[in-house]
């Protein structure tokens, strides 16, 4: 047919507007957009760092076409559009970059809030290209932003809605950009503070040469496509798409390594072939370009394609000092350096995997319940880098590594493109390390999304989260039901609690309800067969208890995080699908609170005896913080201004690392309090002017004071990895004893 392929290109602008009237539809057979919000970053950052991101494939459309493929507007979109065209090939590309540019007021796919997208101008004028291009979705700082041109100037935040918005809205933004740091850099000179004002001035400068590269890209990048004659028949289309997505071939990048190290004399494949027998726990055809990865992340704390050709030896990386000027380095002198490395990185990536299938460290006990293989890189990156730390920092190193690793699996941090995140999240760990302040903020994302995930919906048993359930589980020491041992890790299985056959036919569960990570549990193969077999709960279970005892079974389903009322909803007659879905929201629960007491407050490594002291501790810090708040609300009152500046300093340095931190919540006295050490609240109690109306609670000063010492020594002990002699241990007993009784006294 003639003309019936036809390539073309059309600029960023032209896209833009198209998007925004409509003319791009997608046909049913097509799957959903599932881009993640760091997929849609990682675009942007292609974009306006002028990379080729592909080709579309469009179908010139008819009406009759549209309604055969049953073509519906891309997502996001709302209004009347006027289709023009069919998308074959760009679905995501197409709709991450409508979403970015005009930032909808809906949620992107499995996330409950909208999510706009931004550039950081510092950062990008810095050339700092991983941190300058960021996505946020809190609605409060989207508002803020919104309503105030001012805060996105003096956060250096360029929402990506203004090129949707379109006009001279590029240029309105980066006129009053400039203008307000030159305002800040009169301020500062009349201050005296020249540095201050050096740092303005080079803002207000760096405005111009943004809104040129920026109204460049929007001009002049090109995004090239093949359109379809409209004539085109419905079946050769269809025939079109199914090759394309069939065919698509990735240049491998350690073949092109190996390539380029051939001349050097370095044979990469047989060093691989030397070492894969090492790593053959995990399967994955990555793991060859992983040690490549780590030996970067390690030298250069980069690890995306472009950087591994870095690795040559002998090759020249250009620097950019902190002054701004450049010098050339390189990284790697010789083969015997990259050698010696390279031996480095398959040694790190080896203990990486024992330590995350050691069943009492992470529990990922086969390769199939590791929830990320994507995450070895920067996980072996950043152990090895822990080995580097004086010894007896090697311990809280350890520990902050596990909390960052537990993070990323219940937030699916590594579902994605992943080589920005793992050297973000390398060089973030190691400041961290460092400094006990820099916490990242992914961290305090966790402690807040943990609480919204939906165990029950998890039953892809591919997914890092139903994966993450399970290892937990494993890490509980999930006892045999025949035996109540732990069992070797070579013999378990995620096996079902309530069979699937008697599921669908008896409780007429529908769809995968069956199947959710809520209704499986670690068992051995004997056990699934001889205990369960087809039996429902209220079968088997009676069965253990009258050969076994209550107790012992009660205890044996709480290694499993089934709770006592649990396993009372599984034994009732009859077991209904109303009683299913009541055993699953009990699982819900009890899981979290797993999750929060072993993960967030990081009791996983404690005994079972000083988990419960480390929560009766937690307990009686908050009675404390609620007697303070009562009285001073009742009196007036105010702390002391010692302890409020550490204190707002404090969450000052909270809300710089957390992009949905609430603001309002933690300018309350109730919110501070959030940030009072148990020393703080001694001090406030004890040695304030305050103490007048405490002494009706605790009577004796002197007796209070060495009731808070026992209690801080007991809780410094078991949260900062400190050996507990007997005497520290049951002197704090003593003090919680104390101040529950006074606490609960003082509430009558």
């Amino acid at each position: 047919m003639k003309d019936a392929q036809k390539p073309d290109h059309l600029s960023l602008s032209s896209l833009i507007t198209r998007l925004k009237e409509g003319e791009f539809v997608i046909p049913d057979f097509q799957r959903d957009f599932e881009w993640k919000p760091w997929d849609v970053r990682d675009l942007m950052r292609s974009i306006f760092l002028d990379y080729y991101i592909g080709s579309l494939l469009l179908w010139k459309g008819k009406e009759e076409n549209f309604d055969a493929l049953s073509c519906e507007e891309i997502y996001g979109f709302k209004g009347d559009g006027r289709r023009t065209h069919i998308v074959l090939d760009g679905q995501q590309r197409l709709t991450a970059i409508y979403y970015a540019f005009t930032a909808p007021e809906i949620p992107l796919p499995s996330r409950s809030n909208p999510y706009y997208y931004y550039i950081h101008v510092d950062r990008f004028m810095a050339e700092e290209y991983d941190q300058a291009f960021e996505y946020d979705w809190n609605k409060r700082r989207r508002k803020k932003l919104e309503r105030s041109i001012e805060a996105q100037y003096e956060e250096h935040i360029f929402p990506l809605w203004i090129i949707g918005k379109g006009g001279r809205e590029l240029y309105r933004w980066s006129d009053g950009y400039a203008n307000y740091w030159k305002a800040k850099a009169v301020l500062a000179a009349e201050d005296g503070n020249s540095q201050a004002e050096a740092l303005a001035i080079e803002h207000a400068a760096n405005a111009l040469r943004f809104d040129e590269h920026v109204q460049g890209i929007i001009e002049h990048y090109q995004i090239s496509y093949i359109e379809l004659d409209r004539e085109i028949g419905v079946d050769k289309v269809c025939d079109i798409f199914t090759q394309i997505n069939s065919r698509g071939v990735q240049l491998d990048v350690f073949d092109l390594i190996n390539a380029l190290l051939k001349p050097k004399g370095l044979q990469l494949k047989h060093m691989w072939r030397d070492a894969m027998s090492r790593l053959d726990f995990v399967e994955s055809d990555k793991l060859n370009v992983y040690v490549l990865q780590v030996m970067s992340i390690i030298r250069q704390a980069y690890c995306s394609p472009k950087y591994l050709y870095f690795l040559l030896p002998g090759q020249e990386k250009t620097v950019r000092n902190p002054d701004g000027t450049r010098r050339k380095e390189v990284l790697i002198p010789t083969i015997a350096d990259f050698e010696k490395r390279w031996q480095a990185a398959v040694d790190a990536l080896e203990n990486a995997i024992k330590v995350l299938k050691h069943p009492q460290e992470y529990g990922a006990i086969s390769s199939k319940y590791l929830p990320y293989v994507s995450i070895l890189p920067a996980f072996a990156a950043i152990r090895q880098h822990a080995k580097s730390v004086p010894p007896n920092r090697q311990m809280d190193a350890q520990r902050k590594i596990r909390h960052w690793y537990w993070a990323s699996v219940f937030t699916s941090r590594y579902s994605g493109s992943v080589e920005s995140t793992a050297a973000r999240d390398f060089l973030d760990l190691k400041e961290w390390i460092e400094d006990d302040t820099a916490q990242p903020g992914m961290i305090a994302e966790f402690s807040q999304r943990f609480r919204n995930l939906e165990f029950r919906k998890e039953t892809n048993t591919g997914s890092s989260i139903y994966k993450g359930v399970f290892n937990l589980l494993v890490l509980k020491g999930a006892r045999d039901w025949m035996t109540s041992d732990v069992p070797h890790h070579d013999e378990l299985d995620d096996h079902h609690i309530v069979p699937v056959s008697r599921g669908k036919e008896d409780l007429e569960l529908k769809g995968d309800a069956i199947h959710t990570i809520l209704n499986r549990t670690p068992l051995t193969a004997d056990t699934n067969r001889k205990v369960i077999g087809s039996k429902l709960p209220n079968e088997y279970l009676p069965e253990l208890i009258a050969a076994n005892g209550e107790n012992n079974v009660r205890a044996m389903m709480e290694s499993h995080l089934i709770s006592a009322t649990a396993l009372d909803i599984l034994l009732r007659n009859p077991f209904t699908s109303a009683d299913f879905e009541e055993f699953i929201s009990e699982r819900q629960k009890t899981i979290q609170e797993a999750i929060e007491n072993l993960l967030i407050k990081e009791r996983l490594d404690l005994s079972p005896h000083l988990r419960e002291l480390d929560a009766q501790v937690e307990t009686t810090e908050l009675a404390l913080r609620a007697v303070v708040l009562s009285v001073m609300e009742q009196n007036g009152a105010s702390p002391p201004s010692h302890i409020m500046q550490k204190v707002d300093e404090r969450i000052a340095r909270a809300s710089k690392k957390d992009a949905s931190f609430d603001g309002d919540f933690y300018a309350t006295m109730k919110g501070k309090l959030e940030y009072f050490d148990l020393r703080e609240i001694q001090d406030l109690i004890v040695n304030g002017s305050l103490w007048p109306h405490f002494e009706n609670r605790f009577r004796n000063k002197p007796a209070l004071a060495t009731k808070f010492d026992q209690l801080a020594d007991l809780r410094n002990g078991i949260r900062h990895s400190r050996a507990l002699g007997e005497i520290v241990r049951k002197e704090g007993e003593a003090a919680l004893l104390w101040f529950g009784q006074v606490l609960n006294e003082s509430t009558k």
